[in-house]
């Protein structure tokens, strides 16, 4: 287990203390890509209305078939600009798909780890 720290180097309970060195940074993630988690986001609302609202949680064999629809989407960003039924970038869905997919298999190895 990592001791936390101050950037800075005060202690904790010194004023001004604020014990995040060595933590992990969502802000790079949301600050540095919000085109493309815009993107992503467009995909999600168009899959939430055409389906249901995190419905894509239930999907029976859920990683193997987001890996399809995610190698589908590689090939057709090859041959065409948009997803024709939604109108978005074919990346925008294959970028959802991967993060669907990585959240399942995250989900699918805490249970494991619970397990053992």
């Amino acid at each position: 287990m990592t001791t936390e720290q101050d950037p800075n180097g005060k202690s904790a309970h010194e004023p001004g203390s604020k014990l995040d060195a060595g933590k992990v940074r969502p802000d790079l993630i949301l600050s540095g890509m919000p085109r493309a988690l815009m993107a992503v986001s467009q995909v999600a609302t168009f899959g939430a209305k055409k389906y249901t609202e995190n419905g894509w949680q239930d999907v029976p064999e859920g990683i193997k078939r987001y890996t399809a629809a995610m190698d589908r989407h590689r090939l057709k960003e090859l041959m065409e600009q948009a997803d024709p039924d939604s109108g978005l970038m074919h990346q925008a869905h294959l970028a959802w798909n991967a993060l669907a997919r990585l959240e399942l298999m995250l989900r699918e190895a805490e249970k494991w780890e619970r397990a053992a």
